[in-house]
């Protein structure tokens, strides 16, 4: 089983969570739950109500707006800054570094791009692991970042794809795109896109080897 890098391909984009760093969804749930005394289901039924993370995440509110709403949510007019960004950034875990540097090997062969469903707060927390790694930032290591709250959509919208391949110039056909979301990917297939589901146990050193003698992996249908 052979990875995507084949003849014609051009332009590979990547998803950022579960793809490039390994995420913890609930984790910030568990420790706004243990900051606010309130339990996990109550925090996670809040924000679902609220729809905070859709509207962070898509630039409906800003950096200020969203602390502000997460201490009205949670019932906390005094927590800091640090701590609010300090628990919403427990989502992301260990960043192993052999995958930054297997991307960066792939600059100058291919067009890289990220694009990812997040939040100022999340990216600023990555490019510090990044840093504390002695790699580049995101902006840096890819030719151009697409990040949801900047360009005000989130996937699998069709339109977040179609925004990638035009600002950039992007022939679908010549493009991968990994994702480790079901939703995400099927929404870039049916744009022409070459769209792979990262799954467990595999990991983007797995797809991005430079083996072509095997059976391809095929595209999650």
């Amino acid at each position: 089983m052979a990875g995507v890098l084949k003849p014609g391909i051009k332009n590979i984009i990547f998803d950022l969570g579960d793809v490039i760093i390994p995420i913890d969804l609930r984790a910030p749930i568990r420790n706004f739950a243990a900051l606010s005394g309130l339990g996990e289901d109550e925090v996670e039924s809040l924000w679902r109500e609220h729809g905070l993370t859709l509207q962070y995440e898509t630039g409906l509110i800003d950096d200020a707006a969203f602390r502000q709403h997460v201490r009205q949510l949670l019932r906390n007019d005094s927590w800091a800054d640090e701590v609010i960004d300090t628990a919403w950034n427990t989502v992301l875990l260990d960043l192993p570094v052999e995958r930054v540097e297997r991307v960066r090997q792939l600059t100058g062969e291919y067009r890289l791009f990220l694009l990812s469903n997040t939040s100022p707060i999340h990216i600023a927390g990555v490019n510090k692991i990044l840093a504390a790694l002695g790699q580049p930032s995101l902006e840096q290591i890819f030719e151009r970042v697409y990040y949801s709250y900047e360009v005000k959509l989130a996937k699998p919208s069709p339109e977040i794809y179609q925004h990638v391949l035009s600002t950039s110039g992007l022939n679908a056909e010549e493009t991968v795109f990994l994702d480790d979301n079901p939703h995400n990917i099927r929404a870039a297939a049916e744009l022409g896109i070459r769209a792979v589901q990262v799954q467990p146990p595999l990991t983007i050193l797995d797809y991005l080897r430079d083996e072509s003698t095997n059976e391809d992996i095929p595209p999650a249908s």
